[in-house]
Formats: structure tokens, C-alpha cells, sequence
């Protein structure tokens, strides 16, 4: 709740602040939207995204997805939340490469998170469309503010159809610069373990303005991405993308990330773009 010039405005969401700090241990067990704020000493925002919550005393705004392509932090234990992703890839000689993922996320205690995946790849529109899975762990160093950029691990398995597995790393980092500015960035190394053993390596970064707290937000994503493969190690194919990005929440447990990203370099894709979906149960 706020106060200007002496008249109370109640947040649509201050009704969740009912619960007390306790609630999540002795009651039904609470989304990430419905947890309540905790005292961080140090920490001050008028916006309710940038309140502390949960057992890491992380922003609200970490607790789900902000940038559909770089990852920021873990979320807090006990969450549940099933995401959609579509991301078509626009390249050079005409064809399109579709991936689709349905995802579901855990928040798992001591600061790990668990995610699942179901994924399908086609390349055009006759080709033969191939699944696989994903299987995805992440563990953040300490609790949120305690080092700088919060760094969090990221270790992932790609078990693609008719194609070699891939060992994913990444380093997630990610935080506030200012009121309403958020920020976040991944060093990733992806390496197949088989075929042309193709290694890729990657730098994203990304940052977005809240617009309407806890409904609307505008930003930018960039990504960086080299690879090679055995038989030419160390000669290396580039790849630039760089583009808006923006989340939009109907509902509180709801969550929309998009951003069309645009191919720098002859090298790159003309596009790609990224589609996200979540809901919290």
C-alpha cells in the first residue's frame, strides 16, 4: 500500500500480503506471486516485483522467467511451474528451423532447481519432425545480494533423437542496477559427445525496464555464439543476434516472454524468435 498525499492506493496484489512471514512453513503452500515480502536491511523499491521473498530473500521478479534467452538465479523452493516454448529460426537459404519445448520447473531446497523437458525439432515444413529431452539442474552459490551478480551453476543433458547428447554449462548471473532495471547474463558452453563433436560457445546478456509493475516490461537481448567442431578445432563459425524483448502477465500466475531477435554478420540466422509461456501452479 501507498500513500499520496494522504490517499491510501491499494496494489491489486496487496491482498496476498495478508499472509504472515510464517505462512509458507505452516500453511498451504503459497506461489511465488502470494509469498509474502521479507526485511532485507539495505533494500528499498516502491515496486512490489522488487520485493524480497522466500528462503534466498530473492527479488520477486527472479522467482519466474524474465528473458526468454538468458537464465537468471534459481527459483524458490517449492514452486511448480509448466512453461511452453516456441522458437522458430529464420535462416539465410530460406528454410526455418522449428523447436517446441514444454517444460516443467522445481523449486528444490539448499537453492537447487530441477527442470524437465520434452523437446521437438523440424527443419522445414516436410522434414521429419524429431523429439528428445532435456534435463536440467541448477544450484546458486548463496542466498540473493550475498556475492556479487549471484552467480548460479547450470548443468544440463540434451538427449536429441537420431543426434549426438550434448553436456550444457552455463554461469548465470544477474541482477538490479536501479529501481525498476534488471539485468542478467550467461557464459555457456555447450559440447556434444559424439558425431562431429561439435563444441559451441556462448555470451548472453540482457536487460529490461519495468513498465507496469508485476504486468508489463520492455528490454533488450543479445547473444554471441561461436562454434567448431573435431575436425577443425579451433576455427570457428560466429554467430550475432540482437533484439527486443518485452513479458507481459495477464494473470498473476501467468507469463509471456517474447523477443524477436534480428541475425548480425553473414554468418547468423536472418531471425530468431523466442516465445515463452508459463503458468504457476
Amino acid at each position: 500500500m501507498k500513500r499520496i498525499h494522504g490517499i491510501a492506493l491499494i496494489h491489486p496484489y496487496d491482498r496476498y500480503e495478508q499472509y504472515p512471514a510464517t505462512a509458507a512453513a505452516q500453511g498451504p503452500r503459497l506461489r511465488s506471486f502470494e509469498l509474502p515480502a521479507v526485511t532485507v536491511v539495505g533494500t528499498s523499491s516502491n515496486l512490489r516485483e522488487e520485493d524480497r521473498i522466500g528462503p534466498y530473500k530473492q527479488p520477486r521478479w527472479t522467482a519466474t522467467r524474465r528473458f526468454p534467452g538468458t537464465r537468471v538465479y534459481v527459483v524458490p523452493e517449492g514452486k511448480v511451474e509448466v512453461e511452453y516454448w516456441l522458437r522458430p529460426t529464420f535462416n539465410r537459404d530460406g528454410e526455418t528451423d522449428i523447436r517446441t519445448l514444454y517444460e516443467i520447473e522445481f523449486g528444490l531446497p539448499h537453492r537447487f532447481q530441477l527442470d524437465l523437458y520434452f523437446r521437438t525439432d523440424q527443419t522445414g515444413d516436410n522434414s521429419e519432425m524429431l523429439i528428445g529431452q532435456q534435463v536440467e539442474f541448477r544450484w546458486a552459490l548463496a542466498d540473493w545480494g550475498v556475492l556479487p551478480g549471484n552467480p548460479t551453476l547450470y548443468l544440463e543433458w540434451v538427449g536429441p533423437e537420431q543426434r549426438p547428447d550434448k553436456i550444457e554449462g552455463k554461469l548465470l548471473l544477474g541482477g538490479e542496477i536501479a529501481e525498476g532495471w534488471h539485468w542478467g547474463s550467461n557464459l555457456v558452453a555447450e559440447l556434444e559427445t559424439g558425431g562431429e563433436r561439435e563444441y559451441e560457445y556462448q555470451l548472453t546478456g540482457a536487460i529490461s525496464r519495468t513498465v507496469i509493475d508485476e504486468r508489463f516490461s520492455i528490454g533488450a537481448e543479445g547473444i554471441i555464439l561461436i562454434a567448431d567442431t573435431k575436425e577443425d578445432r579451433g576455427n570457428f563459425s560466429d554467430s550475432y543476434l540482437l533484439g527486443p524483448s518485452f513479458q507481459f502477465r495477464p494473470l498473476p500466475a501467468m507469463t509471456i516472454n517474447v523477443a524477436p531477435l534480428v541475425g548480425i554478420g553473414h554468418n547468423s540466422p536472418d531471425a530468431q524468435v523466442y516465445l515463452n509461456i508459463g503458468y504457476e501452479f
